[in-house]
């Protein structure tokens, strides 16, 4: 029985691996190039950025929650018998 030694073949997916890896790395020199090394987008930034939309989409859900029951309540005392009402000043 002869031990013989597996031959070393390129495959359809060793080439498209190294494809896409020389295609990251292409994109990568060029977004540095372009942008600059400081603003680079990076995982912490982009993680930063969402942390600062939820905050900013909470916000603005209060605000909106804030003026649904100030209309709600300035409805309610619209709808009250004149006899209930508050004078005003």
């Amino acid at each position: 029985m002869s031990m013989s030694e597996p031959q070393a073949t390129i495959g359809l997916t060793t080439i498209s691996r190294t494809v896409a890896s020389l295609a990251v790395g292409v994109v990568h020199s060029v977004e540095r190039a372009v942008v600059g090394e400081g603003r680079m987008r990076t995982a912490r930034g982009n993680a930063w950025e969402a942390v600062c939309a939820d905050r900013a989409r909470a916000d603005q859900r209060a605000e909106l929650n804030r003026l649904v029951a100030e209309l709600t309540a300035a409805r309610a005392a619209s709808q009250r018998p004149r006899r209930d009402r508050q004078p005003v000043g």
